[in-house]
């Protein structure tokens, strides 16, 4: 059985458009999308009636998604979420190396103290020398120290690039993060980013950035099979 994809109501009022589209996109990008044999179909109907919208502000919505490779529509069949083969997913980390392992050099360079600080304070309850961590919790937060690190640069250039390959690798770092062996080297990896970027070590940050994501495309070469 395929993932079924859940969301909630949304207020209908100015922007509704791109209300309908960030809770669409959301919802899509948070689906567990490999779990099951087969990509999630996606019912326009249903989710006008979730959202509490018409149906024209949710195929605008979907017809965006398409045009970010979220989603595909198959004639005669209806609209799919994309799951990427995995030749497909290592290269969209390769592209995400290279674009985070740059905001880590920027982050060194031009982030302040005071946003550092917050950076490591928020992120250190989650990583430990051991890499134990609690798996629902640090899921979660293994996300949005990817995305931290990005917002950090201050290149909105980068930000907004970074943006749409994060939503494809939000899905990818989701079922990767449940196998023990990723989620552990992960947190290893996490602490040791923290502190090249609070110590503002920009080789090495650089460096660890670019080798963790490069770590994953490994994991995935070697233990996933999408199709």
């Amino acid at each position: 059985m395929s993932e079924s994809i859940s969301v909630a109501p949304v207020v209908q009022e100015a922007g509704l458009k791109d209300k309908v589209f960030e809770a669409l996109s959301k919802a899509v990008v948070s689906m567990d999308i490999y779990s099951s044999a087969e990509p999630p179909r996606l019912d326009e109907r249903k989710l006008a009636e979730d959202l509490g919208v018409s149906r024209t502000p949710v195929r605008e919505a979907l017809s965006r998604l398409e045009q970010e490779g979220l989603v595909r529509n198959i004639p005669r069949r209806g609209m799919f979420v994309v799951r990427k083969t995995r030749t497909e997913i290592i290269q969209v980390i390769e592209v995400w190396a290279a674009l985070e392992s740059m905001a880590a050099r920027l982050v060194t360079e031009s982030a302040s103290d005071a946003d550092l600080m917050d950076f490591k304070n928020d992120c250190q309850r989650y990583v430990s020398e051991d890499g134990e961590a609690p798996i629902d919790e640090y899921s979660e937060q293994n996300i949005r120290f990817h995305q931290r690190i990005i917002e950090l640069s201050g290149n909105r250039y980068l930000i907004d690039t970074a943006r749409r390959s994060f939503m494809h690798m939000y899905a990818i770092r989701s079922a990767t993060i449940k196998h023990r062996d990723r989620k552990i080297q992960s947190v290893i990896d996490h602490r040791l980013i923290i502190d090249a970027l609070v110590s503002r070590k920009t080789e090495v940050a650089e460096m660890l950035v670019r080798e963790h994501a490069l770590k994953l495309a490994e994991h995935v070469r070697l233990n996933l099979d999408f199709s």
